[in-house]
């Protein structure tokens, strides 16, 4: 039991020799993992998805994209729900509505039913991030948080870094539909745990719903989701009509949002904890962090499959030892944390990435797969260094009252830095790739366009590296985070 300097007492339920955490960890880990799986699973599958419908490309995508919008949208309102339902009603409920999901996937006779049950599984997912989040934060004192967060780290991280491979052996010898059908006994197994073991953590303090706010949050960070998403997936990128005024409109919502919730007694989204230096500083950390991952996901198999002339099954298992590594290496990241608190793993961590990543800014047609997976082994454990131990300090500043706050937070910017990222980097490897085209005597020829390829991907590494860079100064101002309503640490 901690007290602070007013006399008011806080407990954690971890401490609490009558509360049993276990079971409350296993109902959470478990929804998490099979929820995490399902965004990654299915994008080996969508070439054949497309002919099985017989949608193009484009309308496939809507498989990814509209998962990243339904989350973007339904996140900023996670803070309201978890004030408003108790820990077992909010975690049955996604669960419930993801599994729903996951069986109209698997019996879809048609894409757009298919699409309708992706939607609703990205419903759970994107609610149950921070439920985990806001659940643990209660849970466990700040000084027990790192290895907890680690455990959350192992399976956000290990979860989508062997989707892909698992995906492409459910589809080779079950078929696409297995990818869901495998999942459903698992989501089942996981409610009727919840409805057993767990218990509700945290107050029910019903806050009023203010619906501008909501519209304000829907069109703002839809907008933006949507019209980045847009940009990396078209020819013209940010020049294309659709994809200016949807991000214009966002932003602009966006503003308005920020300014209304300043207003409000009860904010849907209480932007105060920005106040709050290491909170903002970790925000900036994670969305730097979020952006290299994604700058190498979405780039590097498209160089290994485009100039390296590999298949796509080669790809993915060139990048699995760094992916695996990430996942493993979170609860000893949160241990370490623990122990030497966020400076002595971010900031060497970031001279790591940043060395890292101007590796991968000298890529070329004679780059061997070991530099690759070498290179991406130290990009993923530099980033597992970073993304969980900065995102747990952060919150760790924050009072009580503003978990599901920051947690809100720090989970919308997920899917939004993912769309920003991606559209963000497609759009400078494809102009340096056209610039260098124009520039050529024969654009036509194999060999021209190979490398064009190539330097369309090292600019995309030197704008990383750049980023990181900033990155690196940013972690220079990290401090361990005190809890402000816990000013004193008391045995009471």
């Amino acid at each position: 039991m901690n007290e602070n300097e007013s006399g008011k007492t806080y407990e954690f339920l971890a401490d609490d020799p009558n509360f049993s955490v276990m079971p409350v960890m296993i109902s959470l880990i478990i929804g998490a993992f099979f929820a995490i799986l399902n965004e990654t699973l299915l994008n080996i599958a969508l070439t054949t998805l497309m002919d099985q419908f017989h949608v193009s490309a484009p309308v496939v995508q809507w498989m990814a994209t509209g998962f990243m919008l339904v989350m973007g949208v339904l996140i900023p309102v996670s803070a309201l729900l978890i004030q408003t339902f108790t820990t077992r009603q909010m975690f049955l409920g996604t669960m419930t509505i993801f599994t729903i999901g996951t069986v109209v996937c698997a019996l879809s006779p048609n894409f757009s039913i298919l699409l309708i049950g992706r939607l609703l599984q990205a419903v759970g997912t994107g609610l149950l991030i921070p439920i985990i989040f806001n659940t643990f934060l209660l849970l466990f004192p700040p000084e027990r948080r790192g290895s907890v967060m680690g455990m959350i780290g192992l399976v956000i991280m290990f979860a989508p870094a062997i989707g892909p491979t698992l995906s492409g052996i459910i589809v080779e010898h079950l078929g696409w539909r297995y990818l869901f059908i495998t999942v459903i006994p698992f989501a089942v197994f996981s409610i009727l745990f919840a409805f057993k073991f767990l218990a509700n953590v945290g107050e029910v303090t019903k806050p009023k719903a203010d619906i501008y706010s909501i519209i304000l949050s829907t069109i703002g960070f839809g907008g933006v989701v949507l019209g980045f998403s847009f940009a990396g997936e078209g020819d013209a990128g940010f020049l294309e009509p659709k994809v200016y005024s949807l991000i214009v409109t966002g932003l602009i919502c966006l503003i308005l949002f920020t300014l209304r919730q300043l207003r409000l007694q009860e904010p849907l989204l209480d932007v105060r904890v920005f106040k709050y230096p290491m909170f903002t500083l970790s925000v900036v950390i994670f969305i730097i962090i979020m952006m290299s991952m994604f700058s190498s996901e979405i780039i590097l198999p498209m160089f290994m499959q485009g100039p390296l002339a590999l298949t796509a099954a080669t790809a993915g298992l060139v990048l699995l030892p760094g992916s695996l590594l990430n996942g493993l290496f979170s609860p000893v990241m949160g241990k370490l944390f623990d122990k030497f608190g966020p400076r002595k793993l971010i900031i060497p961590a970031m001279a790591i990435l940043m060395v890292t990543l101007f590796t991968l800014s000298r890529v070329g047609i004679d780059t061997s797969l070991w530099q690759i997976i070498i290179c991406y082994i130290f990009l993923m454990l530099s980033i597992s260094a970073i993304m969980m131990p900065a995102q747990t300090n952060g919150l760790n500043q924050l009072p009580k009252q503003l978990y599901p706050h920051g947690t809100a937070i720090m989970n919308t910017l997920q899917p939004v830095a993912g769309a920003i990222g991606v559209s963000v980097f497609i759009s400078l490897m494809t102009a340096k790739q056209d610039h260098y085209l124009a520039n050529a005597e024969n654009p036509d020829s194999p060999q021209v366009l190979t490398q064009a390829f190539v330097s369309g991907v090292e600019f995309v590494y030197i704008t990383a590296f750049g980023v990181a860079v900033l990155g690196f100064v940013v972690s220079l101002f990290i401090q361990k985070a005190v809890p402000s309503d816990i000013p004193s640490k008391k045995t009471h």
